[in-house]
């Protein structure tokens, strides 16, 4: 039985012409085909197509589009040229015999596959030269969903990491981040919520009084909505500095403020969600909002009534 493996070595077929062997050499696709045909004829497994050979899972290198794995290969072991279908032996990850393989056997596609690999290096280092990748945007956006102090961009660790990714970057100062970057994220952040809100027509709301590490109060207001395509969305509108007495006027007060500073009309709230707090329920009943009690809040009481 003829492996697959010669289909990319040089094979002669014989002619006859005027009582005499010719020797030619075929292209690849007669190759192909004769194998294929005489395979089937000989009884053994069909080859699989190049079209069905699935892709390599987790790779970044161009040189993978013209290799594959046949389908019941879960493990991807075995490495398949789609211009031939020959096996190529190759270490995990390694692509040297890959390369080597186009270059010897399909000329067309190496050439091809280097002019891919070397544009994809191109636009890597324009990216460098046009400042892409130095741009603080990222690390502002880091220091903002983790909530790091900003003080970590002068942190001799933090600076080392980014050194390493890029040597020429140079890291600015805490002052930008604190007063420009950070802000400038804030306005992005806040215009994009307003125009989502916009679309809004009725909404429910949840709030609570909080308290920082240095003792200070804070007012929070979330609103939470159905959007058009019915997915449940909710945004946090602020969390804002209340160093007013905890009343349920002054509560009421700061609830009607918070959504008028983001047009949000009071007719179209649906209901909101507080704690079971006397001034709570008594800002609820100022701005003649329907209430709703904390499920949460109401089970960890039952539960600490409950315990000795």
């Amino acid at each position: 039985m003829i492996k697959r493996d010669c289909l990319t070595t040089e094979a002669a077929l014989w002619s006859r012409d005027t009582g005499s062997k010719v020797l030619k050499q075929s292209t690849e696709s007669e190759l192909a085909s004769k194998a294929v045909a005489y395979t089937m004829a000989s009884g053994s497994t069909e080859p699989e197509p190049a079209g069905m050979l699935v892709p390599k899972r987790n790779c970044t290198s161009a040189v993978w589009e013209y290799f594959g794995f046949k389908r019941d290969d879960v493990a991807q072991s075995q490495v398949l040229c789609k211009t031939c279908l020959g096996r190529v032996s190759t270490s995990r990850g390694n692509t040297t015999n890959l390369y080597q393989h186009l270059k010897t056997q399909h000329k067309t596609e190496y050439d091809r596959c280097m002019a891919k690999k070397s544009s994809s290096v191109l636009r890597h280092m324009n990216a460098l030269q046009n400042g892409t990748w130095k741009s603080p945007k990222q690390l502002t956006h880091c220091i903002a969903k983790d909530m790091m102090p900003v003080n970590t961009v002068t942190k001799p660790g933090f600076n080392n990491l980014v050194t390493t990714l890029d040597k020429r970057y140079r890291m600015p100062s805490r002052t930008y981040f604190s007063q420009t970057a950070i802000p400038e994220l804030h306005m992005q952040c806040r215009r994009r919520v307003a125009a989502e809100l916009k679309a809004v027509e009725f909404f429910a709301a949840t709030t609570d009084m909080w308290s920082s590490r240095t003792a200070e109060p804070y007012q929070s207001l979330t609103v939470h909505y159905i959007t058009e395509d019915l997915h449940l969305e909710a945004r946090s509108l602020q969390t804002a500095y209340f160093p007013e007495d905890h009343t349920g006027e002054n509560i009421a007060a700061g609830l009607r403020e918070g959504l008028a500073c983001w047009d949000l009309p009071e007719d179209n709230l649906v209901c909101i969600t507080t704690d079971n707090a006397s001034n709570m329920v008594k800002a609820a009943q100022l701005n003649e909002w329907t209430r709703l009690q904390c499920f949460g809040h109401r089970l960890h009481l039952a539960i600490g009534k409950l315990l000795p």
